[in-house]
């Protein structure tokens, strides 16, 4: 039997506190849309669509063209078949329609507190624990010991993004200051060269030899380009020091492609941005791969749906890249104020 549902949608926008600094370039507002499905019913679903265009997903505009052309009332069939092409659409409506009367997991609420309340009950229950992200450059040498306060022991440094002699000045210097049994993720976005890469994982695979360090370096997130994926599958097989693709397989499309094509290490998974979250379980249940599950810098909203999928799909116990919170100002009135103000 086909439902039908009350399609809604509204643009926002969030201003990160400090502005993000990627080798992509500098980041300062988050757009995104809201979604909320009611059902015959009245039971709500709300879903988010916070697309990354030069991650791999479709733009915003494309997104926005997207929702204006549905109809108010639209089917368990529209949702499903939403093309490839718009991954983010694709998991802001079946994670909207799953949390409203298409699964069995949804909440009636419209607070973000009572989202935040969720997402304290799916980590907890699931024992997820969170890698907080730390600035590029120096700044991380000033952030970290606030996020450890705040209980983060799995910390991502951005890397790639100023001179590399720099950065691994700054590399040996955190090594020095973090505490033991730390975690470090080094996130290149795609920024190095494969000279520049081997020279980083030399660096970390010297790290490991020495007994006396008690930190550990987890892995290197997307050295290369994505063009280049022989090259990041002949670096992981040459060193200790694990790498995880990340832009490689942004879609569910990549992630299927780079599998394919043999790759074994760590998938790096926002949920967010990959596309369909049913084909996303079935991919994971079908191949038991090696994943982290990683932020797009969603609200509460897109953020509870991409943990629960965490939740259901992490194999190896490795830490959730949620640990965003400290880049926006926190409203509690903000979701309340979005949907009524327009």
């Amino acid at each position: 039997m086909t439902n039908d549902y009350r399609f809604e949608f509204r643009p926002y926008q969030r201003r990160f506190v400090q502005t993000l600094t990627t080798n992509h370039g500098t980041w300062d507002i988050r757009e995104g849309i809201i979604l909320r499905l009611t059902d015959e019913s009245g039971k709500v679903g709300w879903g988010e669509i916070a697309p990354i265009s030069w991650f791999g997903s479709e733009t915003l505009e494309q997104a926005l063209d997207f929702c204006r052309q549905l109809p108010r009332e639209i089917t368990d069939e529209i949702i499903f078949s939403i093309p490839d092409e718009l991954p983010a659409c694709q998991f802001g409506f079946e994670s909207g329609w799953e949390m409203g009367s298409g699964g069995d997991k949804g909440d009636n609420f419209i607070t973000l507190n009572s989202c935040r309340d969720a997402i304290n009950r799916v980590s907890t229950s699931n024992s997820l624990f969170f890698s907080a992200l730390l600035p590029a450059g120096e700044a991380a040498l000033n952030q970290w010991e606030t996020l450890w306060e705040k209980g983060y022991h799995t910390f991502k440094w951005k890397i790639g993004v100023y001179a590399i002699a720099d950065e691994l000045e700054i590399l040996e210097s955190l090594i020095q200051t973090l505490p033991a049994f730390t975690k470090l993720r080094l996130d290149a976005n795609a920024g190095l060269s494969y000279e520049e890469a081997n020279l980083w994982l030399r660096t970390c695979d010297n790290l490991k030899a020495n007994a006396e360090l008690s930190l550990e370096i987890e892995f290197i997130e997307q050295p290369l380009p994505v063009e280049q994926f022989q090259g990041m599958l002949e670096l992981s097989l040459s060193y200790q020091t694990a790498i995880a693709l990340d832009e490689s397989v942004a879609t569910l499309r990549q992630l299927t492609a780079c599998h394919q094509q043999g790759w074994r290490g760590i998938f790096v998974i926002k949920p967010g941005i990959v596309g369909s979250p049913s084909r996303l379980r079935n991919f994971c249940h079908q191949h038991k791969i090696d994943t982290v599950f990683s932020s797009v810098f969603e609200t509460a909203i897109g953020r509870l749906a991409a943990l629960r999928l965490a939740a259901e799909l992490s194999q190896n116990n490795r830490a959730v890249g949620f640990g965003i919170d400290h880049f926006f100002e926190q409203e509690e009135t903000w979701l309340q104020s979005l949907w009524n103000n327009l």
